[in-house]
């Protein structure tokens, strides 16, 4: 899986615009007080004095570091987005067979969705300008990416039938983002019984269609 790795990286993550500063580095603190907000209320309520305020700097600062809030949410794109990739990407690496590997990585991604909603709904579905809608997408296809990737291997090892593995994966998103988005846009609290099993009907129905096989999907037990 070594040369795998390279596959589950998102493309132009967290990169810091090639701006002069004096002082101590507020990038972090920005970012961090940035996607908390969003967090809080999307990506269209974020106003750059809150996250000014939030980071503990003036607004001027923070202009000098992102001259526009698009930056800044891109930024946060870029970030969050690579976070979550790299957790699935890890299941991925890990034992089992491919169809264990392939549903508890769908179903860490649509657990951590569910149990942070409002942050969740932001990377899927909300109205975003081009800019951020492009940086969206890229998150999209990394995570794509872990998911052919173990497609794959189970095509190789003869438990999954040939088929087109980016294809498939590319379902699996689809399945899981449209999938979800109700849920994430609903009032239901994250550890509401019915998010869970709506996830697992998902995931089961992925799991059938990459198998070609009556598997079902059953969440791996809380630590």
């Amino acid at each position: 899986m070594g040369e795998e790795t390279n596959l589950v990286e998102v493309p132009g993550a967290v990169r810091k615009p090639r701006i002069r500063h004096r002082g101590p580095d507020k990038y972090p603190l920005i970012l961090k007080a940035a996607r908390r907000l969003v967090a809080t209320s999307g990506f269209r309520d974020v106003q750059m004095s809150a996250v000014a305020d939030a980071a503990g700097i003036a607004i001027g600062t923070l202009y000098r570091y992102f001259p526009a809030k698009t930056q800044l949410m891109i930024e946060v794109v870029a970030l969050t987005a690579q976070r979550e990739v790299d957790v699935v990407a890890g299941i991925a690496m890990g034992e089992g067979s491919a169809a264990e590997r392939l549903g508890v990585a769908a179903w860490t991604f649509a657990n951590r969705a569910l149990r942070g909603k409002r942050l969740a709904h932001a990377l899927v579905a909300e109205p975003v300008e081009p800019e951020v809608e492009a940086a969206r997408l890229k998150y999209h296809r990394a995570l794509a990416r872990v998911f052919m990737t173990i497609i794959e291997q189970g095509v190789r090892a003869g438990e999954f039938p040939a088929q087109s593995e980016r294809a498939s994966a590319d379902c699996i998103v689809g399945c899981l983002f449209e999938g979800l988005v109700s849920p994430l846009a609903s009032d239901t609290v994250p550890d509401d019984p019915s998010l869970s099993e709506h996830a697992v009907a998902i995931i089961s129905f992925c799991l059938r269609g990459v198998s070609g096989s009556p598997l079902s999907f059953a969440p791996p037990p809380q630590p």
